[in-house]
């Protein structure tokens, strides 16, 4: 059974983020996950392996891992019993040419969509090795607290976001890197101040983000047209409509 002690939970609500160094899936899951990834690859055509967005909405075998007891168990001591899944990203940062993921906040890019941000969290799963050669995840803890900084322009064609928190506003002496090996996974707050280097490195860098948020938070329908959601565990709270119920 995979879950947090109450020190980790304790420490999740301090910084904002937290590191499971063990395995999530077995092993025979975690290749069945890798095995899906390289199908999606293989597929996007034209398409920036950086961008394979919502994979579970074109393929429903992504829900055995979304909908696991492995991922709901680490989430619930965070969000609590009511949980609704938001959405899945692979992440992949190709070598030598991986866009910058700059600093921002989740929450930021989702204004509009969601009532609140403060139980949301999203569990990103190593595929590949991930550490600061390759452009591994970093945040700067304890950032979680107000979720809607003021964003300045970037170049879209060296990162993967159009804007990033203004530097002046972001210590980046305080970061911390989410190095992690294949199967293992953190969490992160969707308030919390995060992003990535380039991967300059000569390997691949893969990770499959899965979100959830407490049924408590309202999903603006008008303002999510055409996306879907899931009652993962419990039940709803605050009057969604989801794909599975």
């Amino acid at each position: 059974m995979s879950t947090l002690t109450a020190n980790e939970v304790d420490f999740y609500n301090d910084n904002g983020y937290m590191l499971y160094k063990k395995p999530l899936f077995s092993g025979e899951k975690l290749k069945s996950l890798q095995g899906i990834f390289e199908e999606q690859l293989a597929e996007k055509g034209s398409k920036l392996s950086d961008e394979l967005d919502t994979p579970h909405f074109r393929d429903e075998r992504l829900l055995e891992f979304l909908l696991s007891d492995e991922v709901l168990d680490l989430v619930e001591p965070v969000i609590g019993p009511n949980i609704a899944l938001w959405s899945s990203h692979f992440i992949c940062k190709d070598p030598y040419k991986g866009r910058a993921t700059p600093w921002h906040e989740d929450s930021a890019y989702w204004k509009g969509r969601l009532s609140k941000f403060d139980k949301i969290v999203t569990v990103w799963l190593a595929l590949d090795p991930s550490n600061k050669e390759n452009g591994c995840m970093r945040v700067i803890p304890g950032s979680q607290v107000n979720g809607f900084s003021e964003y300045e322009e970037v170049d879209t064609k060296k990162n993967t976001f159009a804007t990033r928190i203004k530097q002046s506003d972001v210590d980046e002496s305080k970061a911390v890197y989410f190095e992690l090996e294949p199967g293992q996974c953190s969490l992160h707050d969707s308030r919390i101040i995060h992003g990535a280097t380039a991967n300059t490195s000569p390997y691949r860098r893969c990770g499959y983000t899965m979100r959830y948020f407490s049924t408590d938070t309202k999903v603006i329908s008008e303002n999510n047209p055409d996306f879907k959601i899931w009652l993962a565990r419990g039940k709803d709270l605050a009057g969604n409509v989801y794909s599975n119920t």
